[in-house]
């Protein structure tokens, strides 16, 4: 996308960002990380497929996620199906409630817009214009904050307002409708049971909340997380990985006593720095604001500690993962925006070549979810704890006689209607029975997963009586804390946060003119971009390169080389081995666009050393992002590489300043690494020190003693 195109709200590192993302798009396709699914039959919009490079990145950055959230703190998992039910869907609200607005040009339906981002580009194209004011700028900016949190009404008045129109024609929009986003699917032959492909990973862990409790010996509080698939047929995709039908999410919901939000970690995240976008700054069109959380929380700014605590660890997730700090920052929730049973929400957005890009959202969720399955199912989904002191409950309800009474008269629906006279208060219990001593019945409407029916209750059936009970134990529904983080868009970050386009490296021999016949190269007339993964995230984690080929088909170089295969297997490390007839700084640079961290140079010093004394063997190891070399050991170089890309504390500046650092030969780092430097310099103090007769005689007996 041309600069120019950029919204008006990005800055100029995210206009960088999309100027180099033309050749980043050429790399990513050529290099197949993704390209559109279904391609070779044209393909259909908001589907990708990830290839052997994008399938690992995403693979690792998923084990990084597991890593960081679900092995450092302590979370259970859960791998629900894809598939769900119609009346899970409808107790959540989904079914309902999970619309976006559609217009359409009045003059041809097949062309529509999700009414929002239709919004949302037309304020951005009126902020670039040069004619705009600094207070039209402001109500711009107001209007593009809440563009997603205004009814069908509020968006057919400032469509009316602005006089939008359909992009391409010029027409007249229709009203904004809604439109449900879930695939719909029926579960069966007979096609009778309706179900959904889920629109979130989250509800199959509310569904398995009891028994992941169980599996925690009730202790609360605690988490769970859930990796995996969800499907949303969103009206307009596009934008790459950032509008998707099918994508991938990783989400957590941990689970909190709803008047104890503390976490007990929480120091060691308040100290961070963040850039936070408080609604009001949002509302008054104000810029972020940087604080640390231990501050925001203290403000009320974030709601509680567990709240700011998982906004602090995304935020470390996320730089750990690739993405550059000063384009992240998190942003709250409008009033109107948030789910009406939302405490507090913060959004992590990321700012790449398409703006602010919203891809963590990290809510209080209350108790909305557990209530709702609980009543749609009868079954208690509820946390206890001892009380330190005995509390007295008084209760206005049903008494145990008219309960049994009620059973008699509703039978299969007993459950239904006393359920919801459980749920009312005494005032609304007194004010129902005044209406059935006067008229002899009262009606009561039951909403629910089984539908909405109201039922007529006799008056003798409406017994009531205020109850005291001691409790020594405290029941409750928990409160949840929901950080959900959407892969494809984090990944997106990654890489145009880890591009960039580099001269040729000095030592780099020019390329030979293809010969009459040869295949074109593909690369050829590319840039020579680098993509600088995290050694964590990166695809492969080296990659194994003989010097040419006259390496290769020495003898020696197989037996070297599977050796060297075998102990990269070993320590875990996903690696490639090209022994292809480019010059070596060809391959170089195929490797840089692959990501790959460290390249293993096998050269003729490598080979005469093998012949000599495979122990003593030694190769070059290079670093991507400094093209520094360093001579290693070969029998401890894939020993190295696992300590260089795991959270060993092992940096590559500290192994070059061991081995390379000081100009020092490489014959000589390696007796230094290997110990022999030390061992030889206390055998010459000790030989000289006892002035042996026969000192060779003397040397070789200590070192036959060792």
């Amino acid at each position: 996308a041309p600069v120019a195109a950029m919204p008006i709200t990005a800055s100029s590192g995210s206009a960088a960002f999309a100027k180099a993302r033309p050749d980043l798009d050429g790399l990513i396709k050529r290099r197949f990380f993704y390209r559109q699914a279904f391609e070779i039959y044209g393909g259909v919009a908001g589907f990708y497929t990830y290839g052997p490079p994008g399938a690992a990145v995403k693979q690792n950055l998923l084990a990084l996620w597991r890593k960081h959230f679900v092995i450092e703190e302590n979370l259970m998992e859960v791998d629900d199906t894809n598939i769900m039910p119609h009346d899970v869907l409808f107790t959540s609200g989904h079914v309902e409630r999970f619309n976006d607005f559609i217009v359409k040009d009045s003059s041809d339906a097949n062309r529509f817009w999700r009414a929002d981002k239709l919004l949302e580009e037309v304020m951005e194209a009126k902020m670039a214009d040069k004619a705009c004011t600094p207070e039209q700028k402001v109500e711009y900016q107001k209007v593009h904050a809440q563009a997603d949190a205004y009814s069908a009404e509020q968006l057919s008045q400032v469509f009316a307002q602005y006089g939008i129109k359909a992009p391409e024609s010029g027409a007249e929009l229709t009203p904004p409708e809604e439109f449900n986003l879930m695939f719909a699917t029926p579960i069966g032959p007979s096609g009778m049971i309706q179900g959904y492909l889920r629109p979130e990973t989250a509800q199959g862990i509310f569904l398995n909340f009891k028994f992941c409790l169980e599996q925690n010996n009730y202790a609360m509080p605690f988490g769970i997380a859930q990796v995996g698939k969800a499907f949303r047929n969103e009206i307009a995709p596009r934008s790459g990985l950032i509008r998707q039908r099918e994508f991938t999410q990783a989400e957590i919901e941990y689970f909190v006593h709803p008047q104890k939000k503390a976490h007990p970690k929480f120091a060691a995240v308040g100290s961070l720095q963040l850039e936070l976008l408080p609604s009001p700054q949002q509302l008054a069109a104000q810029p972020a604001v940087r604080m640390s959380l231990a501050e925001a929380v203290a403000a009320g700014t974030v709601a509680n500690e567990t709240l700011g605590f998982f906004i602090g660890r995304t935020y470390q997730f996320l730089v750990r993962a690739g993405c550059k700090a000063e384009h992240i920052r998190f942003r709250q929730h409008l009033p109107d925006e948030m789910a009406h049973y939302a405490c507090d929400c913060w959004d992590a957005e990321i700012e790449m070549s398409l703006g602010w890009v919203e891809c963590v959202g990290i809510a209080d969720r209350s108790a909305y979810d557990l209530t709702v399955h609980a009543k749609a199912t009868n079954t208690p989904l509820i946390a206890e704890e001892p009380f330190e002191v005995p509390v007295k409950v008084e209760r206005y309800g049903l008494s145990k006689k008219a309960a049994a009474a009620l059973g008699k008269s509703f039978k299969k629906d007993a459950k239904r209607v006393a359920g919801k006279l459980d749920e009312m208060s005494a005032e609304e219990l007194k004010a129902l029975k005044a209406t059935a001593e006067a008229e002899g019945k009262a009606s009561l409407t039951v909403s629910d997963c089984g539908g909405s029916d109201t039922f007529e209750i006799a008056n003798e059936l409406l017994v009531f009586e205020a109850t005291t009970t001691i409790m020594h134990v405290e029941k409750y529904t928990p409160n949840v804390i929901e950080p959900s983080f959407g892969i494809d868009r984090i990944l997106t970050a990654i890489y145009e946060h880890t591009y960039s386009v580099r001269a040729k490296e000095g030592d780099a021999p020019e390329e030979p003119p293809p010969k009459k016949g040869d295949k074109k190269d593909s690369t050829a007339d590319a840039k020579p971009g680098v993509l600088a993964f995290p050694p964590e995230v990166a695809p492969y984690k080296c990659v194994v390169l003989p010097l040419d080929m006259r390496i290769v088909r020495e003898c020696e170089y197989a037996g070297m080389r599977d050796a060297l295969r075998a102990t990269l297997s070993e320590q875990g490390l996903q690696y490639k081995v090209d022994e292809s007839g480019a010059s070596i700084g060809k391959r170089y640079a195929r490797s840089d666009e692959l990501g790959i961290p460290f390249a293993i140079t096998i050269d003729e010093d490598c080979l005469k050393q093998f012949k000599a004394d495979a122990a003593s063997a030694t190769a070059t190891l290079r670093e991507r992002d400094s093209t520094r070399q360093v001579r290693l050991p070969l029998s401890t170089i894939a020993q190295t590489v696992h300590q260089l890309c795991s959270a060993s504390s092992l940096t590559w500046d500290e192994l070059d300043a061991d081995f390379a650092g000081t100009g020092a030969d490489p014959k000589v780092a390696y007796l230094k690494q290997m110990g022999v430097e030390e061992a030889l310099s206390a055998a010459v103090t000790a030989l000289a020190k006892e002035k042996p007769a026969d000192p060779m005689k003397w040397l070789s007996a200590r070192f036959a003693a060792l």
